[in-house]
């Protein structure tokens, strides 16, 4: 069954300040798209009972979905894990929630997460294929985009957790840089790492999602075409070949509409960071987690060998991997001084079948830890129609959604 049906944000928000529709009857389309799809998606962990239409913003009654690991006030947070089974309702929003509400955007409800945003599937499905993967750890925040019940909806990225999951159900996203905004009110798993993420169909409903929040200007109404470096991933052996020809496919499109193209000149150093990006997750996270080391008896196998992994990992180690980042990124930034974003694979591959594993996280771990901005564009497919996205990668997001938009226009 193929449910991938998702609500522009720019064509809603159009509507409503055109008065051809208003915030209650956009709360009630997402609410009862819910009821029609959600029993098969499973990409709701709770609902609001009473959604709040307030603030006046861009966004003011836009519909949003919460990933559960991030506050949202009166509802208890549980982080898709069985020690958070009694967990009492958060007393205040998330900072970025209280950003989101402040541009105008509606929570409607959390959204499933991974075990603390780990490997650890939820119960949600891929709204592209039921059979497949949606990806994680922001798995229902993905997929309730991509089903259409809602045009937004927020989520966060320590390796992959953000990126992957759009480009696994056919949806765009971007991932703040780390810090951009607080991550108070969120349970984190690597203080260096994690960063906020958004979805929605586009990543021109992006553009106008960040424009709200930040305050930066949206897209202008004409692009200059890009200068692009493209990034392989070819030293880490495991882009799949469907993957690989829709990636020389798009390029050979964008350069046909007038971007300027130059191979990634150090993919190797892109491995080496993200071998780095491993170690500083696995030392930072049994930090940050230590309360739930406690329990290891209640932890899936993968949550409990990363904790333990990092917990017994000498502090030289995570030392040299946070040098070898440091050092890297002001590489990346002289290729990023040349070049608008970097462009390449956004998975391996199409979303594995089966719902028991989300899938690799691996073609974000280096952009993650260099810190950058990615924006995952939807619109290119395998031989079976199932989504294969790519990513988009720059200084910042503003530059990142700009060369998104313009790709995704000339696919």
């Amino acid at each position: 069954m193929n449910l991938l049906q998702p609500w522009s944000l720019r064509e809603f928000v159009a509507d409503l300040a055109a008065h051809r529709t208003s915030p209650e009857e956009g709360t009630q389309r997402a609410l009862n798209r819910i009821r029609e799809t959600d029993s098969a998606v499973q990409a709701w962990v709770d609902l609001v009972p009473t959604p709040a239409i307030t603030g006046v913003g861009p966004l003011r009654g836009v519909p949003m979905g919460v990933k559960d690991i991030i506050d949202l006030a009166g509802m208890p947070t549980r982080c898709g894990s069985v020690l958070r089974t009694a967990a009492k309702p958060a007393l205040k929003d998330a900072t970025i929630v209280e950003a989101w509400r402040s541009a105008g955007a509606i929570p409607v409800g959390k959204t499933v997460t991974t075990e603390f945003a780990y490997f650890k599937p939820g119960p949600t499905r891929n709204p592209a294929n039921l059979d497949h993967t949606p990806g994680g750890s922001s798995s229902g925040s993905a997929a309730a985009v991509a089903a259409g019940q809602v045009p937004i909806a927020i989520g966060s990225q320590t390796a992959g957790s953000v990126t992957r999951p759009a480009s696994y159900c056919g949806v765009a996203s971007l991932v703040m840089k780390n810090g951009q905004f607080p991550l108070t009110g969120v349970v984190g798993l690597s203080s260096s790492l994690d960063a906020h993420g958004i979805f929605a169909a586009t990543a021109s409903d992006l553009s106008l999602a960040w424009s709200a929040l930040s305050g930066e200007p949206d897209l202008p109404g004409k692009m200059m075409a890009p200068r692009i470096a493209f990034w392989t991933a070819d030293p880490l052996g495991v882009v799949t070949d469907e993957m690989s020809t829709a990636m020389s496919a798009a390029c050979a499109s964008f350069s046909e509409n007038g971007a300027q193209i130059h191979p990634f000149p150090d993919e190797a150093l892109i491995a080496d960071v993200t071998a780095a990006h491993r170690v500083v997750m696995a030392y930072e996270a049994s930090r940050e987690r230590a309360a739930e080391l406690e329990h290891i008896d209640q932890l899936s196998e993968p949550l409990a060998t990363l904790l333990t992994t990092g917990s017994s990992m000498p502090e030289a180690h995570y030392t040299e991997a946070r040098r070898l980042v440091t050092d890297a990124r002001r590489n990346v930034d002289r290729v990023l001084a040349h070049h608008d974003a970097i462009i390449g694979p956004a998975a391996p591959g199409s979303a594995p079948l089966g719902t028991t594993n989300t899938g690799d996280p691996v073609l974000s771990r280096a952009w993650q830890a260099l810190g950058l901005a990615a924006v995952a564009v939807p619109g290119l497919r395998n031989a079976s129609g199932l989504p294969l996205g790519f990513q988009v990668v720059a200084a910042t997001e503003i530059q990142a959604l700009r060369a998104a938009a313009w790709a995704e226009r000339h696919l």
